[in-house]
């Protein structure tokens, strides 16, 4: 069986049964992320694909913030796949959030770090490719469910204690409605921090017996996921994050991953792969994914995916799509100005 690879994410069938209870049809999500049809009943999709998908759901309902409540809510629990059920048969809402973390290291492309300091307990949104952060509403219906978690656990309407955006968020009166507190749009981290005095609330949908059967199988298949990445997956995992760092080569890599140089070469090659492709592989993935967003200049995007001058940067990309990086980011958008008009 092959090993999984970091660009894998798993999409929740009930994501597009949610999708189309609140009146957003996946069809028209597929279509306006330019993606094909058959991305609705693929089970896994690229990053790229993935944030598409989201950032489509976004311009169909117009507004983030209306976007994030709307599909918050309107979730239903039994669509929960097994690591969230997890979650939601916890003993109380501080256990629900440890196991959250935890698991959500299974679920890419985002990663949640818990601060717990005084009467402070922050979770924080982190992305597991640091340089590739998704749209935000993305951002916003994962902070939206952590908080729905609670909610529907306690069987109490929880509010939180603040919560921070990096990012312009629409309608942030709907958003304070919803978390029940202060928005802060144009912070320096995502984070949602709760009150202490909520985590200890025991949760009423508790199940010992059902935790006890699923508990050991999410460990397990979590402790063999990070066991199996290929050589390969964990190289682009570390370029991904390195780039912005100045010239990078296989010796930094393989420094990063606790071998040595000639370790490395042999093991890529044993997998058909040579560091000089994964190199390209994933700067290609990155311009791509960066230069969809119309707010990045062309030279922003240069170094963000590791080049020190932007024609080595245009020359580069013209290789690798037969386009330059302007010509490729205006058909994009022409592209979606057609469908806005059909």
């Amino acid at each position: 069986m092959n090993a999984p690879s970091v660009d894998r994410i798993k999409i929740a069938p009930g994501f597009w049964t949610s999708l189309e209870g609140i009146g957003v049809e996946p069809i028209a999500v597929a279509r306006q992320a330019r993606l094909p049809l058959t991305v609705i009943t693929e089970p896994f999709v690229t990053t790229a694909q993935y944030y598409s998908i989201w950032q489509a759901y976004s311009e169909l309902v117009g507004d983030i913030a209306t976007g994030i409540v709307k599909l918050a809510t309107a979730y239903e629990t039994a669509q929960y796949p097994p690591a969230a059920l997890a979650t939601f048969h916890a003993r109380d809402y501080r256990d629900a959030l440890n196991r959250m973390a935890r698991y959500k290291q299974m679920c890419p492309p985002e990663n949640l770090r818990i601060q717990e300091e005084g009467e402070q307990y922050a979770i924080e949104l982190e992305w597991q490719h640091a340089e590739l952060p998704g749209p935000p509403v993305l951002v916003g219906i994962t902070l939206a469910y952590l908080l729905e978690l609670g909610r529907r656990g306690t069987g109490r309407q929880l509010k939180a204690h603040s919560v921070e955006f990096i990012n312009y968020m629409g309608d942030v009166q709907a958003l304070e409605s919803y978390f029940g507190c202060r928005v802060r749009i144009g912070a320096d981290r995502n984070r949602l921090t709760l009150k202490r005095e909520d985590l200890d609330r025991p949760f009423t949908s508790y199940n010992e017996e059902l935790l006890e059967i699923l508990t050991p199988s999410l460990d397990r298949t979590l402790e063999e996921r990070q066991g199996q990445l290929t050589v390969s997956a964990k190289v682009q995992w570390v370029l991904s994050r390195c780039l912005t760092q100045g010239r990078i080569n296989i010796q930094t890599v393989a420094a990063e991953l606790g071998m040595s140089e000639r370790t490395l070469q042999r093991r890529l090659t044993e997998e058909g792969e040579s560091f000089k492709q994964l190199l390209a592989k994933t700067r290609r993935e990155m311009a791509v994914a960066y230069l969809a967003d119309s707010a990045l200049e062309i030279k922003e995007v240069a170094f963000l995916v590791g080049y020190e001058d932007q024609n080595s940067f245009y020359r580069a990309f013209r290789l690798w799509t037969g386009e330059t990086p302007a010509n490729w980011r205006v058909a994009q958008e022409n592209w979606r100005s057609g469908l806005v008009t059909e």
